[in-house]
């Protein structure tokens, strides 16, 4: 039996918290996008996450931008909501894995976040809609 995208439980594809954070100096880097509401989006983030609310990914998808050809980390809090997000963008097309442990894994790390409002526009963010 085939899973459906929306289900969160299963496996999906993954990545550790410090080799994400290692893939992120990279050129190009992964396009992350956070899966969480905006109001934990807007309290600790990594650096550079698209906020993508996971209610609002399969409305949003063809506008966000991200490119074909370039690895998509999904995360959430525990790595609940981020299944069903990568089932969606490996659906489309994308090389997508979540954050093993989602951003509790991030900040067990000590690994660096950004907090309060998004950056404005054309300095390096994308602000959450």
């Amino acid at each position: 039996m085939n899973t459906p995208w929306w289900w969160p439980f299963g496996r999906v594809p993954e990545i550790e918290a410090h080799d994400l954070h290692a893939s992120l100096q990279g050129n190009p880097p992964p396009q992350v996008i956070d899966v969480r509401s905006t109001l934990e989006w807007r309290g600790s983030r990594i650096a550079g996450a698209i906020s993508v609310p996971v209610t609002t990914l399969e409305q949003r998808l063809a506008t966000l931008g991200l490119e074909q050809g370039r690895p998509v980390v999904a995360i959430c809090l525990s790595a609940h909501r981020s299944i069903p997000a990568v089932r969606m963008l490996r659906i489309q097309g994308f090389e997508a894995c979540q954050l093993r442990g989602g951003m509790r894994a991030w900040w067990a790390a000590d690994l660096p976040v950004q907090k309060g409002p998004p950056p404005a526009a054309g300095a390096g963010g994308r602000n959450p809609t």
